[in-house]
């Protein structure tokens, strides 16, 4: 396993289970019957054993993950033709800020969606950088005077 793989198996917030662990955890559950005794015996969740079993039709392959990618964009997303609007607007004058393509796309193209969307979809296709955080930042470096020697007098808040 390459040093990429290993390290998006480990941002991963849960560790998969295998296949034949799900297999055998629902065949268990359906002759004994008893989730508690189940979900100790293969440190499983009773949310997942029943998901396990609402899915499971006698096949490993049933207990496969499956994509939660949507079939079809979502109503309010932009169309290819408001996409197609936003770059001819923005190759046509490229320091054009985003409320002014919001104001000639409304007028001139019965453009609807939000300008939060345009911002959104513009920093997508590389138009234009993410803005700076607005956030403050804090001042506090976190280096501390911490004594070294047993006597030494600690400083509690502020000096």
């Amino acid at each position: 396993m390459d040093i990429v793989a290993q390290r998006k198996e480990q941002s991963k917030r849960y560790l998969p289970h295998e296949i034949s662990t799900k297999e055998s955890a629902v065949k268990t559950y359906r002759q004994v019957g008893d989730v508690g005794y189940v979900c100790r015996k293969y440190h499983i969740s009773k949310a997942s054993l029943m998901r396990w079993n609402k899915i499971y039709d006698g096949k490993g392959e049933s207990l496969i993950p499956k994509s939660h990618k949507p079939h079809t964009p979502h109503p309010n997303s932009h169309t290819e033709q408001e996409i197609k609007w936003i770059k001819d607007y923005h190759r046509r004058n490229p320091n054009i800020t985003i409320c002014e393509l919001y104001g000639k796309l409304r007028e001139d193209k019965a453009y609807s969606c939000h300008p939060g969307s345009l911002y959104r979809v513009s920093v997508r296709l590389g138009l234009r950088k993410k803005a700076e955080s607005t956030k403050k930042k804090s001042r506090h470096l976190g280096i501390y005077d911490t004594p070294v020697q047993i006597g030494e007098k600690w400083q509690l808040g502020k000096p």
